[in-house]
């Protein structure tokens, strides 16, 4: 298609040339004193265009006469720069191939390519990925010193604003994580505090201030940065479920206090406080630094509505108020009765309705429920020895010793 238009535009050039010149009637003169020559214009025309031809020919090499040293010098900085950036990749692809000696020195002649061309110098890109990778190299080979080193280089352009945002933000992120592979929870944590702030809340860097904020001891912090992480989707909705659980109970552990208990509690998501797992977990740590009622207060709710929760839940539910059944009052009958008649066949939720009538002084009531509970398989192992030992002191109550000793007897018999 290409060839026949071209020859159609041949066409129309032949026939406008014959149209326009076909006569030669035309007559250019021209006079140099008593001198007269004359051309047709047809042949004027043609040694006019032929003239500008070679002039313009000549300019061209002339040019490329005079700018060849200057092309020259582009060919070589070329070339270095090609040798600089063969070098890079190749320093990459040994890194990922775990050849970390040749990975550490191919990036260090990739500098020194760039340092011993002036053309180069204010490639700053290929400077900081040089020195970016000769440190991941070194990292692997556990050579902290040199590491750091070209770290501080990287820094050293970043203060001065000669770096990309993204080249910045990436040495940063690894050098937080570099961190948190030497165990310096604390200097993580403030490479990621230097960044901006929509870096900081992404992914990569949400993941490493989480296992910085615990490596750190800091479980609230870390419990704020996994929910952040699950709303990002950076975990499956079931791991983020028990990590957010881990982090939570690993917060209620650390208080040593009731006071500080309480503030942790508040300062829990309100997604946390309605989590039975947590709950559970706060009012057995409440129970144990001698805050029962306070306890029992964050278990309230969830008995109240036992029926939309799982077996699993009730049985955790079930055993935090045996440990906080300390100083039980009247209010909480009603609800244990009416949970005891919809789930009389879950035997945590017997036992905990038993040690609560007993400390209700029904001992009728307590002994009947205790032992359903202490005979049964299914109930945990900690739960059955506490309530055979609830039943030792009721037999002592009674002064039966045959009794108590049996019940002590098969407490200890439980692993």
């Amino acid at each position: 298609m290409r060839a026949v238009i071209w020859l159609v535009l041949l066409f129309v050039v032949a026939v406008v040339a014959a149209s326009t010149l076909g006569r030669n009637d035309g007559l250019v003169s021209f006079y140099w004193g008593s001198w007269r020559l004359d051309l047709s214009l047809n042949l004027f025309l043609f040694g006019f265009l032929v003239s500008c031809v070679v002039l313009v020919t000549v300019i061209q090499a002339m040019h490329a006469l005079l700018s060849l040293p200057a092309r020259a010098r582009e060919w070589r900085v070329l070339r270095r720069e090609r040798a600089a950036e063969g070098a890079l990749r190749e320093a990459l692809a040994e890194l990922f191939a775990g050849r970390y000696s040749r990975a550490q020195k191919a990036a260090q002649r990739a500098l020194t390519i760039q340092e011993s061309t002036p053309e180069l110098e204010q490639d700053q890109e290929l400077r900081v990925l040089s020195h970016l990778l000769a440190a991941s190299s070194l990292h692997r080979l556990l050579d902290r010193p040199r590491r750091d080193e070209q770290m501080r280089r990287v820094f050293q352009m970043s203060r001065k604003g000669t770096i990309p945002r993204a080249a910045d933000d990436g040495a940063r992120l690894l050098a937080a994580e570099w961190a948190l592979d030497d165990r310096d929870a604390a200097r993580a944590l403030e490479l990621l505090s230097e960044l901006p702030a929509g870096t900081a809340r992404r992914i990569q860097a949400l993941r490493i201030r989480l296992q910085a904020s615990r490596l750190d001891h800091q479980p609230l912090e870390a419990l704020r940065t996994a929910r952040l992480l699950a709303k990002h989707q950076g975990f499956s909705r079931v791991a983020a479920q028990g990590l957010l659980r881990s982090l939570a109970c690993e917060a209620l552990d650390a208080a040593h206090d009731a006071d500080q208990l309480r503030r942790v509690w508040q300062q829990f998501d309100a997604a946390d406080r309605r989590d039975p797992w947590v709950a559970s977990r706060a009012a057995s740590r409440a129970a144990a630094l001698g805050a029962s009622d306070e306890g029992r207060t964050w278990l309230r709710p969830f008995w109240d509505r036992m029926g939309e929760l799982s077996a699993d839940e009730r049985e955790q539910l079930a055993g935090a108020l045996i440990d906080a059944i300390s100083g039980l009052g009247p209010d909480w009958l009603q609800r244990l009765e009416a949970a005891l008649t919809a789930f009389s066949h879950e035997p945590a939720v017997v036992a905990a309705v038993g040690a609560a009538f007993a400390e209700r002084q029904l001992w009728g009531k307590a002994r009947r429920l205790l032992e359903d509970a202490a005979r049964s398989p299914r109930l945990d192992g900690r739960m059955r020895r506490r309530a055979w030992r609830q039943l030792a002191a009721l037999a002592r109550q009674d002064g039966d010793e045959d009794r108590v000793a049996q019940c002590e007897h098969e407490a200890a018999q439980i692993d």
